[in-house]
């Protein structure tokens, strides 16, 4: 798959995608159709040079994407249980997505790097967030053209805001890549793909797959919801964990200038674009809370394997990386 992503030779991996969605019990830890779909969706992006631009609609890569994103998409549909639906107000609507992120009572991986979390553990939370920060807010981007009034002016607020408000170097990727720099790690795009588990992929990959299909627009914008309403805190308690471990501002400074951007973006993002997507179109009510609690248990999942992998002494980067 990969070889015909970069010089279009083809192979039989649309059934090779077949096979192993018919065969794996956990398609969210599954490394293998986790990887292929983020390299999948790469192509779209453009995150990488090699991957053929001539090649990004091929008919048998299509394909096979849809294979793992169908299996992936009802995969968490089936095992995420979603409030009943609200009202298709924006006030009411925004209740309830306040109500969901309210009773997200995972482990608290920003509680963890605040207070207990060692140099090491520090450095693999910065690996892990490589995988989306260095694109941070381009799986979200594929929204704008498909919303219409309200939302998307509320949309293009938040993301006015992502991409640094007209100034290149307060882009929010670009923060995080001089705060990874300043960790001592690389900004390169994809650096640690092979070194992180299939959940963290999962997490991208989610995003990409409600992005990149225009069916799934609720489910993108219930997702972005619940990731604004849950970023202002745990920033706030990862750059005192930060610091505590003796990082300065130049690390610190992107998880500073999410404190306060976030709770304003909750609050947009809660009423004018997802409250006001449900008002114009109830029909989407049932995704925008999909992709919310979608949101919610994928990124929760990233969060319990770090610590339960921290809390056994081990390492939550791939064994086999070598880290």
């Amino acid at each position: 798959m990969i070889r015909h992503l970069c010089d279009g030779v083809a192979t039989p991996h649309t059934a090779l995608a077949d096979q192993a969605v018919a065969a794996t019990a956990d398609i969210e830890t599954d490394g293998d159709l986790q990887l292929a779909l983020f390299v999948l969706s790469a192509s779209a992006y453009g995150s990488f040079d090699a991957l053929d631009a001539e090649l990004e609609w091929d008919p048998a890569l299509v394909a096979t994407r849809r294979v793992i994103e169908r299996a992936f998409e009802a995969a968490l549909r089936e095992r995420l249980a979603l409030p009943d639906l609200p009202a298709p107000t924006a006030d009411a609507v925004a209740r309830a997505l306040f109500d969901l992120t309210a009773a997200d009572t995972g482990p608290s991986l920003s509680r963890h790097l605040a207070k207990k979390a060692t140099l090491d553990q520090a450095h693999e939370f910065l690996v892990h967030r490589t995988v989306y920060t260095l694109r941070e807010a381009d799986p979200h981007s594929w929204a704008i053209p498909r919303l219409t009034g309200r939302p998307k002016a509320a949309l293009v607020e938040i993301q006015s805001d992502e991409y640094g408000g007209g100034r290149p170097e307060r882009v929010h990727a670009t923060l995080f890549a001089r705060a990874v720099r300043a960790a001592g790690l690389s900004d390169s795009y994809g650096a640690y793909i092979d070194d992180v588990p299939a959940v963290t992929l999962a997490s991208h990959n989610a995003m990409s797959m409600f992005g990149l299909n225009r069916r799934l627009l609720g489910a993108i914008v219930g997702h972005l919801a619940a990731f604004e309403m849950t970023s202002s805190i745990p920033n706030r308690l990862y750059a005192e964990g930060l610091r505590r471990l003796g990082f300065g501002d130049e690390v610190c400074a992107y998880f500073d200038e999410h404190v306060e951007a976030d709770a304003v973006h909750e609050q947009i993002a809660a009423r004018d674009l997802a409250g006001a997507l449900a008002e114009d179109h109830p029909e989407m009510l049932p995704d925008i809370l999909f992709g919310a609690a979608a949101c919610l248990s994928v990124d929760g999942r990233v969060g319990a394997h770090m610590i339960d992998a921290w809390s056994r002494g081990e390492s939550s980067l791939r064994p086999e990386a070598g880290r």
